[in-house]
């Protein structure tokens, strides 16, 4: 993908405009010089007046004032250029996070993406903005004027050759020594973000550790390496001006020394004035000259970190997602059956499967409960049925299509999922438990019995606004058992053919527990459940209890079954019950 992909007409239009108020812009400048030499001459004439220099005066006005305008014309061509160019990168690389699974957003890193949409997006705009004009205007406005120079006299020609040489040699040696600094700084920023991220998630537990002098330090070393890279590149750059200044003023001594010298080897006043004439005019092409490669550095500058952030950005736009969409919209068994197939799953880079040849089937309308110690691969099993990830062989059916042979929106429609981590969003109480849709729109009636379902409604009364009381972002003005509760309600009001809970009910208390899980079967229309638990009080009444033990399968049925028969749910059930329960 080209970064010329994301401009369209409308912006090719605009550059053409802005091409042509550059051109426009650079012979106006250029038609300044001769209407200051023609004025010496008129004003050189013993019998001139003010009325003799004012055509030409005005016409000298008119120039500057119009190439005042074409370069207020592109300016504003070049800004809805970068703008709209830098609204539609981050649109595309935030609709690209949406494809990729969650190891590739871990391989590529979320303080990166969030770096690579608004920073690296934000310096190819500042490029397209400022240097992209300049990178045009400049080699034109020094062709023009050397081409000015060397049509009328070869005098002043050698002269500024050696200043055009000298101020390309200044420029090369600065941008060899800031270009790889400029490169890092990229990094740099990557890693300050993700120290600062860091730093805010984890505030509580920095705190309540006391390790604020570790975050501290850990910050003050990336943020010291941003320091000295942009030191040594502003110090670089700082001495690029008064070099280019000192190579300007050489340059305007030389020409005058150079016009006295033929001036006074001139013998008639007329072919004096007319030298001088020609002096003043060739000492403002000069200029011209070294200030168009003075111009030039802001594309030296700004161009290498553009480069490296474009790259950067095509690095993600180019990342291909390991899930892609399969074309079945419906199934071919009846809405909410499921079935794992010999499945076995590893993640990225891990030595060793997650799941082991797992198998197990649940009909429409059933309570499966997986279960197992900490690490035995149930979050990971659940998450394999909507698809946030590949099985490495095997097969996850659902209604009886293998979900890689589904499409994704399709797929996921069919599911209602309460993931480990609670996640609400800024908005409203009422905005998220109607957060998602699925094969049907949520209405009020079903916000609100949703919310009575996950024994919500008791907190909400007491909220200034009811169920349009604010939400902070992250749910921080939450407690972890209110925000479990509006996270049931979303999945109960969104609904679906089969509805997956994983460990959704570990920061409730008992009764509130007690009191959701009566009202689930109610609460599921019909749906597939699959629970996700530690917690025996939690599985014990489903209809098939699944025991997982180090990513195996190792026990299946309801809770006496394997009460009496399987050790790993007896050792569970010890752990947690009293012998009065247990007896029961």
């Amino acid at each position: 993908m080209k970064i010329y992909h994301f401009i369209h007409r409308r912006e090719w239009a605009l550059a053409l405009l802005a091409l042509l108020t550059i051109l426009s812009q650079v012979y106006l400048d250029l038609r300044i010089p001769q209407y200051m030499e023609q004025i010496t001459r008129t004003i050189s004439q013993p019998t001139s007046s003010l009325s003799d220099i004012a055509p030409d005066g005005a016409l000298m006005l008119a120039a500057a004032l119009a190439s005042m305008v074409c370069a207020i014309l592109t300016g504003f061509c070049t800004a809805i250029i970068g703008t709209t160019l830098a609204r539609r990168l981050r649109a595309a690389v935030y609709d690209k996070t949406f494809e990729l699974s969650s190891a590739e957003v871990n391989t590529l890193g979320t303080d990166s993406l969030i770096t690579r949409t608004t920073n690296d997006v934000t310096q190819v705009q500042i490029f397209m903005v400022m240097g992209l004009q300049v990178s045009i205007k400049a080699p034109i406005m020094a062709f023009w004027a050397s081409s000015k120079i060397a049509s009328q006299s070869w005098t002043w020609t050698v002269p500024t050759g050696i200043a055009v040489l000298l101020t390309i040699l200044v420029l090369a040696t600065a941008m060899s020594l800031a270009i790889p600094r400029m490169i890092r700084m990229q990094k740099i920023t990557d890693q300050l973000n993700r120290v600062t991220r860091e730093h805010l998630t984890g505030l509580r537990v920095i705190r309540a550790y006391i390790t604020g002098d570790f975050h501290r330090n850990r910050f003050e070393s990336v943020n010291t390496d941003l320091r000295d890279n942009t030191l040594f590149i502003s110090s670089t750059m700082a001495f690029i001006m008064p070099l280019l200044t000192a190579i300007m003023t050489a340059l305007s001594l030389s020409i005058y020394v150079l016009g006295a010298s033929l001036i006074n080897s001139t013998g008639e006043l007329t072919q004096r004035m007319g030298t001088f004439g020609q002096m003043i005019a060739f000492s403002t092409y000069a200029l011209l000259v070294v200030t168009s490669f003075m111009m030039m550095t802001m594309v030296f500058v700004l161009g290498p970190r553009a480069l490296v952030s474009w790259r950067r950005i095509r690095q993600v736009l180019h990342t291909q997602a390991g899930i892609q969409d399969g074309g079945a919209s419906t199934g071919t068994a009846p809405a909410g059956s499921l079935e794992f197939r010999d499945v076995s799953f590893r993640y990225p880079g891990a030595d060793g499967d997650a799941l082991h040849s797992v198998s197990f089937t649940a009909d429409p309308g059933q309570t499966v409960a997986i279960i197992g110690s900490t690490g035995s691969g149930k979050s990971t099993l659940v998450n394999l049925i909507p698809r946030f990830a590949d099985v490495r062989s095997g097969t996850v059916l659902v209604d009886g299509v293998d979900v890689r042979n589904w499409n994704q929106r399709d797929l996921r429609d069919r599911v209602a999922f309460v993931a480990q981590k609670n996640t609400l969003f800024s908005g409203t109480i009422a905005s998220n438990i109607a957060f998602g849709q699925g094969l049907k729109p949520v209405t009020a009636e079903d916000l609100v019995a949703a919310a009575d379902r996950a024994a919500t409604t008791g907190f909400v009364s007491t909220k200034e606004g009811g169920f349009a009381a604010p939400v902070a972002q992250n749910g921080k003005n939450f407690s972890g058992g209110q925000k479990q509760r509006i996270s049931l309600a979303r999945a109960f009001a969104r609904g679906g053919h089969i509805m997956i809970f994983d460990d959704s009910f570990s920061a409730l208390d008992y009764k509130t527990e007690r009191d959701i899980r009566t009202r689930l079967k109610e609460a599921s229309g019909g749906a597939t459940l699959l629970i996700v638990a530690q917690r025996i009080g939690t599985v014990r009444d489903a209809d098939r209890i699944i025991v997982l033990d180090k990513g195996r399968v190792v026990g299946s049925g309801t809770h006496q079954e394997l009460l009496a028969t399987n050790e790993v749910y007896q050792d569970i059930a010890l752990s947690q019950l009293t012998e009065e329960e247990l007896a029961q």
